[in-house]
C-alpha cells in the first residue's frame, strides 16, 4: 500500500467518520486485513478486556477518554497490563482531538482529529513499512560505525600480523556484529546476553576477551559440546558464519572498553539496508572522511527495481487478486526468481530486493486468507517460500563480502518478525537457526569470473541483474 493510498483512506474515514469504528477503520487504512480486524472487533484478538479499550498485540493500544488525555496517555503508556503485549503505539481520543505515543521512539503527537491525513506518516509503522527508515543521517547507524572504525583501528595496531591477514579481522568483525544484533533482536533468547557475559567473565585489563570470544564463538557453532555453564544459554547458530577457526586478536583494556560499549547501543536500531554499506568505511581509514556516504539510499534503489521488475509483479498480483490458484502460482513464482547483483559491495540492492519481494508475499498471502475466509475454506498455516538462496552477487572486496552476507541473514530476521506480525494467527516463519546459506555471494573480481558460474541459469531462469557498479575514468 503506497503513502497516496493510506492518506487518502484516512480522509476517507474522516469523511463518514464512526466514534464505534474508529480504531477498526484506521487499521483497515494501514492495510491490516479485513480477517485480522473482524477477529479483533469479535474479541478474539482484543487482550483487553476493559468495554472501549482495545490491545491489539505488537501493534497498538486504543481508548476513548473524555477528559485529562494527556494524564491517561502518560499512564497506558506506563501500565504493566498493557505493555506486557508490546504495542507500538498507544491512543486516546475524545472524538475531538487525539493523542497518540510511539512507544519505541518516544515520540507524541497532538492533534484535531480531522487533521489525521495530515499525521498519516506518523503511524506507517503499522504497515511494517518503518524497516526501509534508512538514511545517512541515522544515529543509530553513525553511532555504531564510529565505535566499529575505533575498535578496528585499536586492534589492527596491537596486532599487526591482522594487517597481513585482512580477511580474519572481517570475519571476526562480522561474528561480534551478529552477536550485537542476535541480542537485541530476539534470536538470542536473552538480551544483552553476548555483553553481560563479555563483561561478567573477562578481566578489565582485557587479557582473556580473546579467549572468552573463541571459546563463545566455539560453541555457536557446535551442537553439543563441553562448555562452561556461561555459555549453555547461547545457541548453535552455524551457517558458515562460525564455521572456520581464526584466532581471536589480543584485547587490550581500551579495546575491551570499546567492545563494551558497542554493546551498549541499541542494535536493533540498526538498518541492515545500509550499515553494511557505512562499516565498509571502517576497513579503509582513508575513505572515513566520507563514513555513511558509500551507499545508494533505498529510494534509488527502488527507482531501480520497480521498473525492472517490481511494478510487473504486483500487476500480476493485481490480475490474480480474486483467484486462489492464480494467486498460489505467483506465491511459487517469486520463490524461483534468481537476482544477481555483480558488484554488490554490502549488499545493499540485494537486501533491498529481498525485502520488497517479501512484502509482495505478505500481501499475496493476506489476500488469500481473505479469500479463503469467504468462500468458508480452511486456512492453512503459511509460511514463506522466498530464500536467500535465490540472491546472488560477486563483490571484490574481502570485508564487503563478508558484510552483504551477514546484511542478508540480519534482513531475512527483520522479514520473519514483520511477516509473523502481519499474518498473525495464519502465518509464522520457520526459526532463523541454526543459520541457513545467506545467498549466494562471491568475493572476486566480476570483470574477471563468469557470471554464470556464480549464478547458474537454464532456459527456464527468471533472472533479473540489478546493481550499481563502481565506474572509473
Amino acid at each position: 500500500m503506497t503513502a497516496k493510498e493510506i492518506e487518502a483512506n484516512l480522509a476517507l474515514l474522516i469523511a463518514n467518520f464512526n466514534p464505534q469504528e474508529f480504531i477498526f477503520d484506521l487499521l483497515l487504512a494501514y492495510g491490516i486485513s479485513k480477517t485480522s480486524v473482524t477477529r479483533l472487533k469479535k474479541g478474539d484478538a482484543n487482550f483487553s478486556k476493559t468495554e472501549g479499550e482495545v490491545l491489539y498485540k505488537n501493534k497498538l493500544f486504543f481508548a476513548y477518554a473524555d477528559a485529562d488525555l494527556h494524564l491517561k496517555l502518560e499512564n497506558f503508556a506506563q501500565d504493566p497490563r498493557i505493555l506486557k503485549h508490546t504495542p507500538r503505539f498507544i491512543i486516546v481520543t475524545n472524538n475531538q482531538t487525539l493523542l497518540a505515543k510511539d512507544l519505541k521512539t518516544k515520540a507524541n503527537r497532538d492533534f484535531a482529529l480531522t487533521d489525521l491525513p495530515q499525521y498519516f506518516d506518523f503511524f506507517l509503522p503499522l504497515t511494517g513499512a518503518e524497516i526501509y527508515k534508512a538514511s545517512n543521517d541515522n544515529k543509530a547507524d553513525r553511532d555504531a560505525a564510529y565505535k566499529l572504525a575505533q575498535l578496528y583501528d585499536i586492534l589492527v595496531q596491537d596486532n599487526p600480523t591482522y594487517q597481513q591477514n585482512s580477511h580474519q579481522l572481517n570475519l571476526f568483525l562480522s561474528r561480534l556484529l551478529f552477536c550485537f544484533f542476535a541480542e537485541d533482536t530476539g534470536i538470542f533468547d536473552k538480551k544483552s546476553v553476548f555483553t553481560e557475559n563479555l563483561a561478567l567473565h573477562t578481566q578489565a585489563n582485557g587479557a582473556d576477551v580473546h579467549t572468552f570470544l573463541q571459546t563463545l564463538f566455539k560453541k555457536l557453532n557446535t551442537k553439543d559440546g563441553n562448555f562452561p555453564d556461561y555459555l549453555n544459554q547461547f545457541p548453535y547458530v552455524n551457517g558458515g558464519l562460525f564455521n572456520a577457526e581464526i584466532p581471536s586478536p589480543i584485547f587490550s583494556a581500551k579495546a575491551r572498553q570499546l567492545l563494551l560499549s558497542c554493546g551498549d547501543l541499541d542494535w536493533s536500531e540498526i538498518n541492515p539496508d545500509i550499515f553494511g554499506a557505512m562499516i565498509q568505511a571502517v576497513a579503509d581509514p582513508e575513505e572515513r572522511s566520507n563514513l555513511g556516504m558509500h551507499y545508494t539510499s533505498v529510494p534509488n534503489i527502488k527507482k531501480l527495481i520497480q521498473p525492472l521488475f517490481l511494478d510487473a509483479l504486483y500487476q500480476e498480483f493485481e490480475k490474480q487478486a480474486h483467484s486462489l490458484a492464480g494467486l498460489a502460482k505467483l506465491i511459487g513464482r517469486l520463490g524461483q526468481i534468481k537476482f544477481l547483483d555483480p558488484a554488490c559491495g554490502s549488499g545493499n540492492f540485494l537486501i533491498i530486493t529481498y525485502k520488497e519481494i517479501r512484502l509482495l508475499e505478505i500481501e499475496i498471502l493476506k489476500k488469500m486468507v481473505e479469500l479463503n475466509t469467504q468462500q468458508g475454506l480452511t486456512q492453512t498455516l503459511q509460511f514463506t517460500n522466498i530464500k536467500l538462496s535465490q540472491f546472488y552477487g560477486i563483490e571484490i572486496k574481502d570485508f564487503a563480502h563478508e558484510m552483504a552476507i551477514l546484511s542478508l541473514w540480519l534482513a531475512e530476521h527483520q522479514m520473519n518478525k514483520v511477516f509473523d506480525d502481519m499474518l498473525e494467527g495464519y502465518g509464522q516463519s520457520k526459526p532463523i537457526l541454526p543459520l541457513k546459506q545467506a545467498g549466494n555471494i562471491v568475493c572476486g573480481n566480476a570483470t574477471r569470473l563468469s557470471w554464470e558460474t556464480v549464478c547458474p541459469k537454464s532456459l527456464t531462469d527468471e533472472i533479473y541483474v540489478l546493481g550499481n557498479p563502481p565506474y572509473l575514468g
